[in-house]
């Protein structure tokens, strides 16, 4: 049995005294249970349950079925040891010597205990022992039970001091496309601590996005955006989500007022046009663009890093370079829905592969953000990466990825003559 004791239980009992009883929800078949209630001494009981949406073991009875008392020190490090021995148990008569005052002879079958004891870090500054533990109490000794107590400090803000989380916190990115590179890009940012994510997509989840997809079957039918905005707010409540029924294109005047409020736009959409209108508004709006996609029926994963400096042009003068330098322009191709064109391929990239990309893709924004923000650390080798999901060598360069899995960085090209997105207007 595993005992988990929530934050608020454990503030509770650490500053409660020497005994009382314990309210528990017990989920025999998987083996743990829960800490939903606790008195001081014979009193009532007090529910420090967290809100109802964390709320562990929610579906279980809450069980009066143990006490809970203030221990010694040495009783803690017996449990270490009895721990490190497979379990083996101690004596009831030596755990009771160790507990000061209230304790319960047990029935035949024993009860759940909670130890406290406040002096651990002083009596055994180097050993970093827990003050609160576990046991199952029966007529004859006290067997130690695996326990785990949530800290005080959960979520993004655990890597303070080794990954600059104040600084992502405070980030907006807007994420337009919330299909299956999309979904994964919007998990992954949020893993990084973005603080805010601006979610635009008009969809809706169907039955044939579910093998790529983050998204679950009960979902289906539900926009998108509303979809994983609620995913995310139950995996990553750091992350503040703004849902939106938005279309890059002929929404563009309202995308347009949202960049305003925006540090990074990242475009996984699908088609020709939203991606170009996405890099044109951040362009505008001076703002860092990153597009992710996949090219020939997924074989191939691009990330475009669009960033408004002179030198720099958008995507129609990327691949106009492309052109002018004896390549290909794949950006046509993306019009055309997976497993169409001539000779027809069927579309053959599974979740995984596309969500390859979208972690690139997430990192590629972050990276971006954090070295604007003076983190070196986090420079780039380039502006645009390749990644083969399938080789292609017979592809022109620079698409003539020859093994699987290969990475490639391409510089920024620089901006056409004439192009109405890259000149001043």
């Amino acid at each position: 049995m595993l005992i988990l004791i929530p934050h608020r239980a454990a503030e509770t009992l650490r500053g409660a005294g020497p005994w009382g009883r314990l309210t528990l929800r017990i989920d025999r078949p998987e083996g743990r249970a829960v800490v939903a209630g606790i008195s001081q001494r014979g009193n009532g009981i007090i529910p420090v349950d967290p809100d109802l949406r964390s709320r562990l073991l929610s579906s279980c009875d809450t069980t009066p079925t143990g006490y809970w008392y203030r221990a010694s020190a040495e009783l803690h490090a017996i449990w270490i040891e009895l721990r490190k021995r497979c379990n083996t148990a101690t004596a009831l008569d030596i755990f009771k010597a160790h507990v000061p005052s209230g304790f319960k002879a047990p029935g035949a079958e024993g009860y759940l205990a909670l130890t406290h004891a406040p002096g651990m870090q002083d009596a055994f500054p180097e050993h970093h022992l827990p003050d609160l533990l576990a046991w199952h109490i029966t007529p004859t000794q006290a067997v130690p039970l695996a326990v785990s107590a949530e800290p005080a400090t959960t979520g993004i803000q655990q890597l303070d001091g080794h990954w600059p989380t104040q600084r992502l916190q405070q980030t907006r990115v807007m994420l337009i496309g919330t299909g299956s590179i999309g979904s994964a890009t919007a998990h992954a940012l949020a893993g990084y601590g973005v603080g805010h994510l601006t979610l635009v997509d008009p969809d809706r989840l169907d039955w044939h996005n579910l093998v790529r997809h983050t998204s679950a079957r009960q979902h289906i039918g539900r926009l998108k955006v509303d979809a994983l905005a609620e995913e995310l707010a139950a995996l990553r409540p750091d992350t503040v989500t703004a849902p939106l029924a938005l279309n890059v294109i002929t929404d563009a005047d309202r995308i347009r007022a949202l960049l305003t409020d925006t540090d990074l736009a990242v475009c996984t959409a699908d088609g020709v046009a939203a991606r170009r209108v996405t890099g044109h508004l951040a362009r505008r709006a001076g703002l860092t663009a990153v597009l992710a996609c996949v090219l020939n029926d997924g074989a191939i994963g691009e990330i475009m890093r669009l960033r408004p400096r002179p030198g720099h042009g958008c995507l129609t003068c990327r691949r106009q370079h492309l052109i002018e330098a004896g390549g290909i322009d794949p950006e046509p191709a993306l019009d055309a829905g997976y497993g169409t064109g001539t000779p027809h391929r069927p579309m053959t990239a599974v979740g995984p592969d596309l969500h390859l990309v979208a972690h690139l893709a997430a990192k590629t924004a972050v990276a971006s953000i954090l070295e604007r923000a003076g983190h070196p650390d986090q420079r780039l080798p380039g502006e645009h990466a390749l990644i083969a999901l399938r080789r292609q060598p017979d592809w022109a360069p620079p698409f003539d990825l020859a093994r699987t899995t290969e990475l490639r960085w391409l510089p920024a090209s620089p901006p056409q003559n004439g192009c109405p997105t890259c000149e001043t207007p």
